[in-house]
């Protein structure tokens, strides 16, 4: 059997920036564990599969560890691979997933991913917080999957060297440290170290959380977000309620074919 694949680099328009994810159309589903082993093989953050169903793209996500619930830059690679592979003529794509329904839109070279959004709450202190940080956050808040930390300093964001072992320890999924920006409105980081990424390069799903945090601390409903991994990427967004939208770019960089011997 052989499968196309194709590895994008989302929220960038340059190579070797942004979130490299593999994106892998299929007729129907693959058994789960063939998606997990092919997910470990290719070892990026996330790879995406989706299957045409009616009207949508019923769309999967796996890290070389597990299934998640929701990823945002293998959905923008995967619209960006529908666009120019696949259905070239259309300008609006909905997919289904565990997270509902997606819907992703193509402007120009701009991709606006609309998401459901996810509030963050007030939560209990991590025992461990300030032996990860060695400085007191401002905010601590979560909304399932991600722990948002928040600090005062951009800088702080930008020099954290991460204590891995630490950030395993604070909470079971992800953890997203954040601060006002000076050029952007806010920054992030992401480290999910417990599905397999010590650190995620540019993470959608996690703006899913920071937008409704933003947009109410800095009352506007439109931002420009920057995620200072090493590779880096710049969001546009909005707010949009009930649901929020996160918009940037992609590249190709490669196409290619898997061979399975099943």
């Amino acid at each position: 059997m052989k499968l196309d694949i194709y590895q994008v680099d989302a929220f960038t328009s340059k190579l070797f920036s942004g979130n490299p994810a593999a994106v892998i159309p299929l007729k129907k589903w693959l058994e789960n564990d063939i998606m997990q082993k092919i997910a470990m093989e290719n070892n990026l953050s996330e790879t995406a599969f989706f299957v045409k169903e009616k009207d949508c793209f019923h769309i999967r996500w796996f890290t070389p560890q597990n299934e998640v619930p929701l990823c945002g830059h293998a959905t923008l690679a995967s619209a960006y691979v529908i666009f120019n592979f696949i259905e070239n003529s259309v300008n609006k794509i909905k997919f289904s997933s565990l997270s509902g329904n997606l819907f992703v839109e193509r402007n120009g070279n701009l991709l606006s991913l609309n998401f459901p959004s996810n509030v963050p709450h007030q939560t209990q202190r991590p025992k461990e917080i300030f032996e990860c940080f060695n400085k007191e956050p401002i905010e601590i808040l979560s909304n399932g999957f991600f722990l948002l930390v928040v600090f005062d300093s951009e800088d702080f964001i930008k020099n954290y060297i991460p204590k891995i072992d630490l950030i395993k320890k604070i909470h079971p999924h992800a953890v997203i440290i954040t601060a006002k920006g000076k050029q952007a409105d806010f920054v992030s980081r992401v480290f999910v170290p417990n599905e397999g990424i010590d650190e995620d390069p540019v993470t959608g799903s996690a703006h899913t959380v920071l937008v409704p945090y933003w947009s109410e601390k800095l009352k506007k409903t439109k931002l420009i977000a920057k995620q200072v991994s090493k590779r880096g990427g710049q969001l546009v967004l909005e707010n949009l309620n009930e649901r929020v939208k996160i918009s940037g770019e992609a590249i190709l960089f490669l196409k290619g074919e898997i061979y399975l011997n099943l």
